[in-house]
């Protein structure tokens, strides 16, 4: 047990409310993008069963163990074919630039249901602390964990959502010269992965950002409640 905590980004008590919380985040954030780039005239999400809200068709076992050891991951990527969208600069930062979105806006109606509950007095009024602690870790980690994919993918670098958004928003010549550089991507992750100090200048000021805008969210709409802080 105690190995397992060593390891662990999170408590072992509270994984499986983290476990949810990434199914739920990352399922929607693939959605989003398989949704809009089929909207946009892109079939290629359509054709393999992308556009869904089946985790199991997100799921990537690898991206949410790393997640959940060294505090970064992924979900299965969708594919897109810019080449059919009538305006593929356009278009391919909307589709890029809407799973980060809605890793946002999920954050926001966490933040708000947890307010609500705070505001009309129903979490005062669970006397059963299990049930307590199950509520109030999931809605901590449902806000937490969806704010921190929102900032952590529009990182600028490949294979994130971010370096597709600056890829579509350069001009060619300087998305030719970007595009040479992205097989050294997974040596930057590997690098963050395994190096503490890397990760204290990345990752960890992500997860601040994170508290911090989940924080603001709370208190904005306990105070729009009428709850004082």
């Amino acid at each position: 047990m105690d190995f397992l905590n060593n390891i662990l980004r999170f408590p072992l008590e509270e994984l499986p409310f983290v476990l949810i919380v990434l199914v739920i985040a990352f399922t929607v954030h693939e959605f989003s993008h398989a949704y809009f780039a089929y909207k946009f005239g892109d079939p290629t999400a359509k054709l393999l069963g992308r556009v869904t809200l089946n985790p199991a068709v997100h799921f990537d076992f690898l991206g949410v163990l790393l997640l959940v050891i060294a505090g970064f991951g992924w979900a299965r990527p969708v594919p897109v074919n810019r080449d059919n969208f009538k305006n593929p600069r356009l278009m391919g930062v909307v589709v890029s630039a809407a799973g980060p979105l809605s890793n946002f806006v999920l954050g926001i109606i966490g933040a708000f249901i947890y307010a609500l509950l705070i505001a009309t007095g129903v979490l005062d009024g669970i006397t059963n602390e299990r049930l307590l602690f199950a509520i109030t870790t999931f809605l901590r980690y449902f806000c937490f964990m969806n704010f921190f994919l929102f900032l952590f993918n529009l990182i600028p670098l490949p294979p994130l959502d971010g370096y597709r958004i600056v890829e579509d928003i350069v001009p060619p010549r300087v998305r030719m010269k970007l595009q040479q550089f992205e097989q050294w991507s997974i040596f930057i992750f590997l690098l963050i992965l395994f190096i503490p100090v890397l990760q204290m200048y990345t990752i960890s000021p992500l997860y601040m950002w994170a508290n911090s805008i989940n924080y603001q969210f709370v208190f904005s709409f306990l105070k729009l409640f009428g709850v004082s802080i």
